[in-house]
């Protein structure tokens, strides 16, 4: 199956890196610097394409890794030529042009995959198995500031990461949205903090920034009788939970309104993996077998939705 790029900055340059450990065959790649697209081919021997609506017309997939603004018109020239999508994140640059896309690609009976990368971060997979049921989520993803990703304010350049994972951790609609944030060094806000509470009663607490002296990525995660933590950082995650407790029982114990309980910790097996390679390739299978991949544009969609009601809810309280 053949695959072509558009897009080779930073971020495409790791995918070009990536899709060698897969079974995609590269093709070539497109991007309007024209610099950078020539530091592509001398990197990694892959033609370039001057003429995207060309390459697009030699491949069967196509990896759209350019910036946001650009995402639509891509990935509609490409759904339109029947050609499969792999988008990076967010989906698309506003809502009705992710809904366009999803809304083609549904029709076309194409595969959309949105990269929301941390999906395939090694302490989010050792948790697929766990079946989380979230009350209360806490996150923080800080990072300190460079000159990426600032055509877009903070929660669609970062939180949205996030709000993928929360949507994926809970399974019920969102009731009310409410949100602070600030602009500190762009004409969009660095800095956000978003509360969401969903219909069945639970409740996200997020926080963003990209002006932060220190990197983290974090998410608390607490349910009934369950705490878990998980550092997409680091990679890891640890699970305290509490169980009745016999009056025997050694390890150390409380005493709550239900009783004695002790107190266990659990830290699941962490397998290191290459989060890029493993999305594009179930991007691969995605095509070639039919299965759903896990982020799906419906996925990315939703996000996107979540991101929007936030940016709104921003933009409400700065008013005020």
């Amino acid at each position: 199956m053949k695959i072509g790029v558009f897009g080779v900055g930073h971020l495409g340059k790791v995918h070009l890196r990536c899709l060698q450990s897969t079974e995609w065959e590269l093709v070539g790649v497109h991007d309007p610097d024209h610099s950078a697209a020539e530091a592509a081919h001398d990197q990694y021997h892959c033609p370039v394409y001057s003429d995207p609506a060309a390459l697009i017309q030699a491949v069967d997939a196509v990896d759209i890794v350019s910036t946001t603004v650009s995402h639509h018109d891509i990935a509609m020239a490409a759904l339109r030529a029947g050609k499969h999508i792999f988008v990076e994140k967010p989906l698309a640059h506003d809502l009705q042009h992710a809904a366009d896309i999803v809304e083609l690609a549904a029709s076309l009976n194409l595969t959309v995959q949105v990269g929301h990368v941390e999906r395939y971060n090694p302490a989010i997979i050792a948790l697929r198995d766990r079946g989380l049921t979230p009350s209360f989520i806490e996150g923080h993803r800080l990072t300190t500031f460079n000159t990426r990703g600032n055509d877009v304010s903070v929660v669609y350049d970062l939180m949205i990461h996030d709000l993928d994972l929360v949507l994926s951790m809970i399974s019920s609609p969102v009731k009310e949205v409410y949100a602070n944030g600030v602009c500190v060094v762009n004409d969009t806000p660095d800095i956000c903090n978003a509360r969401i509470i969903f219909e069945n009663k639970a409740v996200a607490n997020l926080t963003a920034s990209r002006i932060s002296m220190k990197n983290m990525r974090k998410l608390r995660v607490f349910q009934q009788n369950e705490y878990v933590s998980i550092d997409l950082l680091k990679k890891e995650s640890q699970i305290i939970s509490l169980t009745a407790a016999q009056e025997d029982t050694d390890g150390m114990t409380i005493l709550t309104s239900s009783g004695k309980k002790l107190i266990n910790m659990e830290v699941p097996a962490i397998v290191e993996n290459n989060a890029i390679v493993d999305e594009l390739t179930d991007f691969y299978r995605a095509v070639t077998i039919g299965v759903q991949p896990p982020v799906t544009g419906e996925a990315g969609y939703r996000a996107m939705l979540l991101a929007d009601r936030i940016d709104q809810a921003m933009a409400t309280q700065s008013e005020l």
